[in-house]
């Protein structure tokens, strides 16, 4: 075996053994302890985070992350990467902030003179934008973590109604039109809810505290843990300009039907817990809908509107 193919080969086995010595690996590589010796001195110059300890229980220790082997991409494939990872730059924070910038740096390095000013022309040319938001979420990292490892978090939420503390345990995160979410089982409700991560000022994971067994959950089937609520028909007359204002809803895009004349209709089922949503939603898009049921939905409308009426008039 040449050594090139022996670093590769070497660097995938000390990131699956973490803990291991010079003469285990010699022996597993049939080449001398001293050849070993030098291979693990190339590696830890490449970058590969090893340590050693001496003494009876000496040997060798990879720290931090495991490193990946070296990966071969081809010209697109590259290109592909970068714009993938360029496009969480919109985003002021993510779960892996520090690890996306340190890849991407590493990435563009890498690459050769021609592939850069390729991607340097495409920069100009083609850009993923995401809704820019000025609120930060310190906890995401935390949350993910805790829905990967099943735990309870304590957080501190401040919401429209102001400060509180829950106890949740999180399903997993998401991003929608550049807010970050967080399904969760929270142990007040004793049912699902959704919290803006945005808005979780402060999160520690609570190691005492029982959970619940969320295995057949994740991030595309979290709805209903619980009872899932009651739901109502919503029908809805929509003008030209309403239906361009619906269908960037993701949910309610797959609900319209657009007549030839561009006017549009649009019937779905909602939960009773949606309502108030759904009132200043559809109050919001003025005469360009038209609310014709459910009952409960006007109602909750006309509440709305009273309000202001009593502000304004």
């Amino acid at each position: 075996m040449n050594k090139s193919k022996r670093l590769v080969e070497l660097m995938m086995v000390i990131n699956s053994k973490r803990v291991f010595t010079a003469k285990e690996l010699a022996d597993e590589f049939g080449v001398s302890l001293r050849t070993i010796q030098r291979d693990l001195l190339d590696l830890q110059e490449l970058g590969v985070p090893l340590y050693s300890e001496v003494g009876a229980g000496g040997g060798y220790k990879i720290i931090k992350e495991r490193i990946l082997p070296p990966i071969a991409f081809t010209e697109n494939e590259a290109i592909a990467m970068f714009f993938a990872n360029q496009s969480l730059q919109y985003y002021n924070d993510l779960p892996f902030e520090t690890d996306a910038k340190s890849a991407l740096n590493k990435f563009h390095h890498y690459l050769t003179s021609d592939v850069k000013k390729r991607i340097e022309e495409m920069e100009q040319r083609f850009v993923f934008y995401t809704q820019q938001r000025q609120q930060s979420s310190p906890c995401l990292q935390l949350l993910l973590d805790a829905s990967i490892n099943q735990q309870v978090v304590q957080i501190t939420y401040d919401s429209i109604k102001g400060k509180s503390t829950r106890t949740i345990q999180p399903v997993g995160v998401f991003s929608q039109n550049g807010h970050w979410y967080c399904p969760a089982y929270c142990f007040k409700r004793e049912d699902t809810r959704l919290f803006r991560a945005d808005r979780i000022i402060d999160a520690t994971i609570v190691e005492e505290h029982e959970g619940v067994n969320l295995s057949k959950f994740n991030i595309h089937n979290w709805s209903y843990m619980g009872k899932e609520p009651e739901k109502v028909s919503l029908k809805v007359k929509l003008s030209r300009e309403g239906v361009k204002i619906c269908k960037n809803d993701p949910f309610l895009e797959q609900s319209i039907v657009v007549e030839q004349d561009g006017i549009g209709r649009l019937y779905t089922q909602i939960t009773k817990p949606d309502l108030e949503y759904y009132a200043s939603f559809f109050i919001s898009l003025g005469k360009h809908a038209r609310v014709e049921g459910p009952e409960q939905l006007m109602i909750e409308m006309k509440k709305i509107l009273g309000d202001l009426n009593d502000i304004y008039l």
